[in-house]
């Protein structure tokens, strides 16, 4: 049985990325990254969150990654954040719209 926990410290190790770093990006403390370290079934979304901080994919050592599909979630963030994009741009757009006309009430004598 694979060690989920060793495979995800010696790729961190060999990243070069500060545990704490980690830990801090993860919401974590860094004696959780240790524990996590000790733990043979560390579970697949931290593993993911760790391979997207430290740039790495762990699917060639993890035979469960290879089961899911880590493009689906980049595929469905990089779909959100760009509707996110989308919104407030249009919304930006409106708010110095509102600008605009409001400045062309108050100072009528003044054109673009």
């Amino acid at each position: 049985m694979q060690h989920r926990g060793e495979i995800v410290e010696r790729a961190i190790r060999k990243s070069g990325y500060p545990i704490s770093q980690i830990a801090r990006k993860l919401g974590k403390s860094r004696r959780w990254m240790y524990l996590m370290f000790d733990n043979s079934q560390v579970d697949i979304e931290s593993i993911i969150s760790i391979g997207k901080i430290i740039h790495h994919d762990f699917s060639d050592e993890i035979k469960e990654l290879s089961v899911v599909n880590p493009d689906s979630f980049s595929e469905q963030e990089s779909k959100y954040n760009k509707q996110n994009k989308d919104y407030w741009k249009n919304k930006y757009l409106k708010v110095l719209e509102s600008y605009n006309a409001l400045l062309k009430k108050t100072n009528p004598d003044k054109t673009d």
